[in-house]
């Protein structure tokens, strides 16, 4: 704590293996806070069935009911004035003011309620639609005093689900963040750098199961991770057994400044919303529920990039979304995506059966359009964006180069920061290297531009 009596750290955190005693190590924080400090306290899970887990384990230190004959610490249930076992809505009250409350995400535990502790167990699955709904809990805590606790493993995917705690754990293990407290159970390594033999040597090392395990030989024998080691793949063992954690994007070289991007863009006034698009570029994030469209106009001395849309999306939209794009391209301005996008799945086939122009560049194409569009913004300052666009200006300084192993000089797009979209960057390579690859020539002013391919500035 601080000289003045506050936390030294508002977020806490705690990565380890599974079946290393996590929920033990929190019951002790939890205790310490409820007896000795009368905070209060809302403790979250993924599950229902989770956060019934830990309401019963606690109900074991402080009995069933107010003055429970059975209880097995008598001086904790002296204390309760209220125990609430309604589904959903479990809690324990103490007489000195401290509460706790444990609920599934999904029900809404806490709102209307404030708190002084957040707890987010099983962190790997919180969502950032989750985060918003349940952090102001503590916003107006009655200590003045607030902390949110992330405890949980490595998500197996990097995307909606799980992304704040990441957000958390990059920030604390990179020292952006100095108000982060993060205590993490792992062996030292990088698996993003390590080539397959390396990897398989890592996770065979015994020395690196001591230091992701640390109820090793307490709770968990050697013998059982020698089967988890036979049956699961290396990485699956890297993240699941080791705690293995992806290098944090932070570490990346940015790909554009502030400064490069404010010097290419420009204003309503100085748009043409008469010029024509040469390409679409499309992409959309891993669980597919937002999409990201790119418009490339080639004008005569530099190609503009805009977006044309970036919003949410379900598959129910696809059709609509086919017919937008149809009404705009017909058959002739080519819808660009990379090979890895969720968006081809969705849209490659029905966009093809409507026959719109569809390129799908493959990993050496993307390669080169990520080189393509780096030049043009650093280099030759060939390219333009709409100053409105404040998501795009958002995405697109946020974006790192991700060396490609075994391809020097090679790289790909990542973000420095989980919080931010890197779809626009993406549908914005694709549009610019369609344009120069598949894209025709613009037409002459004279030429006739009534076919609905007009564009105008949109902000999103």
């Amino acid at each position: 704590m601080t000289a003045e009596g506050r936390w030294a750290a508002s977020t806490w955190g705690l990565s380890v293996a599974r079946q290393n005693g996590k929920n033990g190590a929190l019951e002790a924080v939890e205790l310490y806070l409820l007896v000795m400090m009368g905070y209060k306290i809302l403790h979250t899970s993924h599950l229902l069935t989770s956060a019934r887990k830990a309401f019963k384990r606690l109900m074991q230190f402080f009995g069933r009911k107010v003055g429970d004959p059975n209880a097995k610490y008598p001086e904790l249930n002296a204390m309760v004035i209220e125990i609430r076992k309604t589904n959903g809505q479990e809690a324990i009250e103490l007489s000195n003011g401290g509460l706790i409350e444990v609920g599934a995400r999904t029900g809404g535990a806490g709102r209307g309620s404030s708190f002084d502790f957040l707890i987010v167990d099983e962190a790997q699955e919180y969502e950032e639609d989750e985060q918003e709904a349940l952090e102001p809990t503590t916003s107006a805590s009655p200590s003045g005093d607030p902390v949110t606790v992330y405890m949980g493993t490595p998500p197996k995917f990097v995307g909606e689900r799980g992304e704040p705690f990441i957000r958390v754990r990059s920030a604390a293990v990179t020292g952006r963040s100095k108000r982060t407290a993060w205590v993490e159970h792992s062996p030292q390594g990088e698996l993003d750098k390590m080539t397959e033999l390396e990897l398989q040597a890592f996770v065979r090392d015994r020395r690196n199961w001591a230091a992701g395990n640390p109820a090793l030989g307490i709770r968990m024998t050697e013998e059982t991770v020698e089967g988890e080691l036979e049956r699961w793949s290396a990485k699956s063992f890297a993240r699941e057994r080791l705690n293995m954690f992806p290098s944090p994007a932070e570490t990346l070289e940015l790909a554009f400044t502030e400064k490069a991007l404010k010097a290419i863009a420009l204003n309503a006034e100085d748009l043409d919303p008469d010029a024509p698009v040469a390409a679409f570029g499309i992409d959309m994030n891993p669980e597919k529920t937002k999409v990201s469209i790119c418009a490339a106009v080639v004008g005569e001395e530099s190609t503009h990039l805009e977006l044309a849309a970036n919003t949410r999306f379900s598959e129910e939209g696809i059709s609509a979304l086919v017919e937008w794009l149809w009404r705009r391209c017909k058959k002739r301005v080519p819808v660009v995506m990379d090979a890895f996008s969720p968006a081809r799945d969705l849209l490659e086939a029905p966009l093809k059966k409507r026959g719109l122009l569809v390129r799908i560049l493959d990993s050496n194409e993307f390669m080169q359009a990520c080189a393509q569009l780096l030049h043009a913004v650093k280099r030759e300052k060939s390219v333009t964006w709409f100053s409105e666009q404040e998501h795009f200006f958002v995405s697109m300084k946020s974006t790192v180069k991700e060396p490609v192993k075994n391809r020097p000089g090679s790289f790909k797009w990542n973000r420095s920061d989980l919080e931010v979209d890197l779809m626009p960057t993406m549908a914005a390579t694709c549009a610019l290297f369609g344009s120069v690859k598949f894209g025709r020539r613009r037409r002459s002013s004279n030429s006739d531009s009534s076919d609905g391919r007009k564009r105008s500035a949109a902000v999103y």
